[in-house]
């Protein structure tokens, strides 16, 4: 197939289309590539998947552009006929969303109404993008599952990735456009940002800094590593949304619709305590950690846990990687990076 992936610097998406790539997809990546974290690492990827292509045979361009620009996403669309559109392109960043909101007007919102826009008229068989987990926000029944009322979120950015999904809902009832939402959780893994905190602590523990521990530590995270959110994307991507030939209008459950439109959740479904997480990046690096216990920060959520049972039922697949072995193939790829 040829499949556009927006966002293909970014973490999730080099993954993914690495992914892609290596089992012989041709991919389009489009991305700005701007200076939100480091963009070295951005570059780096990019070379990575410039490797993938060359020795697999598959085609890989990249499209160096901004998703709010209509005209470069149409230009794009023009130049190419998509099996498949994955959007994973975002301004990412629950604590960021406090500081520069337009960032994510201008990214979660004009971004993705251009990319249904052009999905659209170019009548794309399916549309996959991603959500997030924060759109749960006030929510405290666990594990949380797609079958929820998700009206109360605590930040700017989860209301962004909300409102994709209403989105694409429209678009999937007005103009019968296939689109699967796809709520993540606490991704990591080698080649991430370096703005989340396994980055963050790992950087700090080698260096023997402190590391900021917020809410004292008594988090609980659904962490997911990033090859069971590839594995996911790309079989929901695969698997083209349908409508559910049971919705008969009346019924409230926001999981739902007579529309081809779906949501999953993307979560490992075991969460575990923040301070166990830094006990096996410790135990990884050989070090102990300095904490700097600190209380919640505005916005954050105390827990996360993913009922998976839909995404099980729809694709035949779970995530299942420990945050173990997770934490130390993170560690691996991060002392061979930065030989360190």
């Amino acid at each position: 197939m040829k499949i556009l992936v927006t966002g293909a610097a970014g973490f999730i998406g080099f993954h993914v289309t690495q992914a892609l790539l290596r089992r012989g997809d041709d991919v389009v990546g489009f991305d700005v590539v701007n200076t939100y974290y480091d963009p070295a690492i951005k570059e780096a990827r990019l070379r990575e998947l410039e490797k993938a292509a060359a020795a697999t045979g598959s085609r890989f361009q990249f499209i160096r552009a901004n998703l709010a620009d209509g005209q470069a996403v149409n230009a794009c669309f023009q130049a190419h006929r998509f099996d498949r559109v994955i959007h994973l392109a975002a301004q990412a960043g629950v604590r960021y969303s406090l500081v520069n909101p337009h960032a994510y007007v201008e990214s979660n919102l004009t971004g993705f109404t251009n990319i249904l826009e052009a999905c659209r008229h170019a009548a794309v068989p399916h549309l996959t993008y991603a959500s997030t987990s924060s759109v749960y926000g006030a929510n405290t029944a666990m594990p949380f599952s797609e079958h929820m009322a998700t009206v109360h979120p605590l930040q700017f950015y989860a209301a962004t990735k909300r409102a994709n999904e209403l989105m694409a809902h429209a678009y999937s009832h007005l103009f019968r456009l296939p689109t699967t939402g796809l709520r993540f959780f606490t991704v990591y893994g080698p080649w991430g940002r370096p703005d989340m905190a396994l980055f963050l602590f790992t950087k700090n523990i080698l260096e023997g800094k402190p590391i900021q521990v917020f809410n004292y530590g008594n988090h609980t995270r659904d962490f997911t590593y990033i090859d069971d959110i590839v594995e996911g994307v790309i079989r929901a991507s695969d698997q083209i949304a349908q409508p559910n030939p049971d919705w008969d209008g009346r019924d409230p459950d926001p999981a739902t619709s007579h529309a081809p439109w779906r949501i999953f959740n993307i979560g490992n479904n075991a969460p575990v305590k923040l301070t166990e997480y830094i006990a096996a990046l410790e135990e990884c690096l050989g070090k102990k950690a300095q904490m700097e216990l600190l209380p919640l920060q505005a916005g954050d959520v105390p827990d996360t846990f993913a009922d998976v049972s839909e995404l099980e039922r729809a694709v035949a697949y779970r995530p299942g990687t420990p945050v173990r072995v997770g934490v130390a193939r993170f560690v691996e790829w991060y002392r061979q990076y930065y030989r360190v």
